[in-house]
């Protein structure tokens, strides 16, 4: 069994996430060029801009002080799955995975962070043209970094409610793509729960399974054993979920891939939410309703300090998780 390591949680200080103090004179990698980010400009015109027909992965990397080092997390794993996505919309050709990830590392490094940051990678259909499709229209790549904290409170626990809109399902809005237009579900979802008081949704499939949280992948513990939902269940396939499950198992913590019933969460053990934003996020409250004794579990607390442990570089065992990002 894991052994919890509260400090191992804690990030470094840093400004607020998404809010550095220049974010104009940051560097950024834009239709071919690094240029600043205030030199990165598309026309309103732009069919992305008017369609939301573009795709993106969210990226992490990690400061770690003792070895004066920031550690792409997962980056060859992103770069796959955003060419998976633009295959989906339409999007040929494509440069290759080491291209990108290259231009990925390359971006990160001009700019010299000493800290946690975001990396955002996008192609994006930018053809100035009225009219709804995919095809026959160009499409260009961005990359933007900037220092990044805490998306959702990672150390005290969240507050879900059961969001009224349903997740989006694979015949109308592929969740396994990150399309740009289909995060409008998650923003309608998210929204409602915190003008409700509430931190994050819990969002349910059309049939009224557990699916995710506006932009998180779940976890259940019942009974010793954790459980997530399966990719059929309109679920981002996360990197980060695949990255717990093969955590937990390591630590031989039995892990099962099952459709979740809605009313399972509020007898759980333990719930906690996953992904390279929330990062690993313990539930403490859903709907009214307190998770387990209504504190941090001790299986979401212990993954979470290991988690962080090996996002940071701190765990031989995981350093094929991690990309060094090269320092001048």
């Amino acid at each position: 069994m894991l052994t919890e390591k509260p400090s191992a949680t804690s990030a470094p200080a840093t400004r607020p996430a998404g809010a550095p103090a220049d974010l104009d004179s940051l560097i950024c990698y834009f239709e071919g060029e690094f240029v600043p980010l205030r030199d990165a400009r598309v026309s309103i015109m732009t069919h992305a801009f008017m369609y939301g027909t573009a795709v993106f992965e969210g990226i992490r990397a990690y400061w770690n002080a003792e070895h004066e080092q920031l550690y792409g997390l997962f980056v060859r794993e992103h770069i796959e799955r955003i060419r998976r996505s633009c295959r989906i919309m339409l999007m040929e050709p494509i440069p290759s995975v080491d291209e990108l990830v290259g231009l990925v590392v390359e971006t990160v490094r001009r700019n010299h962070f000493r800290e946690d940051v975001y990396i955002r990678p996008s192609f994006y259909k930018s053809t100035r043209a009225i009219g709804v499709r995919l095809h026959h229209l160009e499409h260009q790549l961005y990359i933007l970094t900037l220092p990044f904290g805490n998306y959702i409170d990672t150390e005290h626990g969240v507050r879900l409610m059961t969001s009224s809109w349903r997740r989006n399902a694979d015949e109308a809005l592929p969740a396994r793509g990150k399309i740009v237009g289909g995060y409008v579900n998650m923003a309608f979802q998210k929204s409602e729960a915190e003008l409700n008081g509430f931190d994050e949704a819990l969002v349910l499939t059309p049939d009224g399974h557990a699916s995710e949280a506006s932009a998180a992948n779940l976890f259940v513990v019942r009974d010793g054993v954790l459980l997530t939902p399966p990719v059929s269940d309109d679920i981002l396939e996360g990197i980060t979920r695949r990255a717990i499950i093969e955590l937990a198992r390591d630590e031989k913590i039995p892990v099962e891939v099952r459709t979740i019933d809605r009313s399972e969460l509020y007898v759980a053990d333990e719930v906690f939410l996953c992904g390279t934003g929330v990062q690993v996020s313990p539930v403490i409250e859903i709907d009214h309703r307190k998770v387990g004794s209504g504190e941090v579990g001790p299986i979401s607390s212990a993954i979470r300090s290991r988690y962080f442990d090996a996002v940071r570089g701190r765990l031989p065992e995981y350093r094929h998780w991690l990309t060094p990002i090269p320092k001048d």
